[in-house]
């Protein structure tokens, strides 16, 4: 893993469900261990615990549940519910410690674990490191007295209370009354609370991907599998469809013609409207290295700046907080609204962008088009063992990359901090020179890593 943690990436834990580093022993371990580390001060400790539709979330709910408990944590379990909304029940329920079982977007076979501090913050490198070195103590000497062990309950109204909370964040005195809205759940966390949120505000409200079988979560539907909702919104001539991944904190967006707004074009369209209306703090917003150059023009074109941070929707929420801004997010649709909410909510960023539909009466089309992006391409190469992105000759042909842009565009060149992949991107004002300079470079890296590698799209 990256930054010199064995089990934490850019997003919590991750693996294959039933492999490790994703199974009950560690999950036990690392319930025992951020148990410990959250256990301040005298009162009575409670951890809440969420998760989406995997089928192993039954093993490792249980897994985690012994070892809070063993800790002396009282544990309140949530069910499948969005990773905002545990979040959000993190600071609403008084918690000390929030849980998130969830892969995102992966297929069912992964799972995850995700963690939240007491004011609903996912928690930094340091303490994530600090709780991985407690789980390779002996913790059997520091671990609760008979007398002192925690209790679980079920807390049954976790749903509805999201539910309301979502509905709070949309502008008092509008409705969804006119609207036709497609919402793909991706048979995952949000199934239930987000048709309900769209249905309860006045929509027409087509579902999909709200069948969830423990199998089936993100399985051709979902934020990741676009597509699908397009055909959905055309068929059905809907006036906006919106996707959600696994664990409903990803959106991605498709106007009334079928076509995808992504997570670039909805920040700008936020931190517009925000603008206009004097609510955006900060005089810019928070994106990634991955954001597109137009949408950085677009902002200057306002007065505003964009913040770039590296990849994962911690690092734009940790800049927000430090520099006083309250809009961010990534293209691939984490977007925080931090008015609203403490991490990404796909939901709720997508109530905004409706309201604004709403106010406007104009088309989503119209309304969600606010840049003309430069030319931009992403492939991947997966590979095994060591990293090919070390080897001289990659190098080499990536600073050759680097010279023919020459300041006309950029290039972005990373390991993903939850796969082993290599993930290439180029952007620039020449789309054909933008393309020949991706396939070149993910060729190189693919022939570096061989026998084990390949590319892929």
């Amino acid at each position: 893993m990256t930054n010199g943690r064995r089990l934490f990436g850019t997003d919590g834990i991750r693996g294959k469900a039933n492999s490790e580093p994703m199974t009950a022993g560690v999950a036990l371990r690392l319930g025992q261990a951020a148990g410990l580390m959250f256990t301040r001060g005298t009162h009575r400790h409670r951890v809440v615990i969420g998760k989406d539709t995997r089928l192993s979330g039954y093993m490792i709910e249980p897994a985690l549940t012994a070892g809070f408990i063993g800790a002396g944590m009282d544990v309140t379990l949530l069910g499948p519910l969005p990773t905002p909304a545990v979040a959000m029940l993190t600071r609403s329920l008084r918690a000390d410690l929030g849980v998130m079982i969830s892969a995102s977007h992966n297929p069912y076979e992964d799972n995850g674990i995700k963690l939240f501090g007491p004011d609903g913050n996912k928690l930094s490198d340091d303490v994530e490191r600090e709780i991985e070195s407690l789980m390779s103590d002996s913790l059997h000497n520091r671990l609760a007295a008979p007398a002192k062990l925690g209790r679980a309950n079920r807390l049954d109204d976790a749903a509805g209370r999201y539910i309301e909370a979502a509905k709070g964040s949309f502008p008092r005195g509008l409705r969804l009354d006119e609207l036709k809205i497609v919402v793909d759940c991706a048979n995952g966390a949000a199934y239930r609370v987000a048709p309900a949120v769209l249905w309860e505000l006045g929509a027409n409200v087509v579902r999909t991907g709200v069948e969830p079988d423990g199998f089936n979560i993100n399985q051709g539907c979902g934020s990741t599998v676009p597509d699908h909702l397009c055909a959905l919104v055309t068929e059905h001539t809907a006036d906006l469809g919106i996707a959600l991944d696994g664990d409903a904190d990803r959106l991605i967006m498709a106007d009334e013609r079928g076509e995808i707004i992504d997570g670039d074009q909805v920040l700008g369209l936020i931190g517009r409207t925000w603008q206009e209306a004097g609510r955006l703090r900060g005089d810019g917003i928070v994106a990634t290295v991955m954001s597109n150059l137009g949408l950085e023009r677009f902002l200057s074109s306002r007065g505003l700046k964009l913040h770039r941070t590296q990849v994962g929707d911690r690092y734009v929420a940790e800049h927000m907080r430090a520099n006083g801004l309250n809009i961010g997010g990534e293209q691939s649709g984490h977007l925080i609204l931090s008015d609203f909410a403490t991490t990404g909510d796909g939901l709720l960023a997508a109530l905004q962008v409706l309201a604004v539909l709403v106010v406007s009466g104009r088309s989503a089309s119209e309304v969600c088009q606010v840049f003309q992006p430069l030319p931009q391409r992403m492939k991947n190469v997966r590979f095994a063992g060591a990293s090919p992105l070390r080897l001289e000759t990659v190098q080499r042909d990536i600073k050759a990359a680097e010279a023919r842009l020459n300041g006309s565009g950029r290039l972005l060149i990373r390991e993903s901090g939850t796969e082993p992949l290599v993930r290439v991107m180029a952007e620039g004002e020449d789309e054909a020179m933008v393309s020949e300079i991706v396939d070149t470079l993910c060729s190189v890296i693919a022939s570096a890593a061989r026998p084990h590698v390949s590319a892929a799209e």
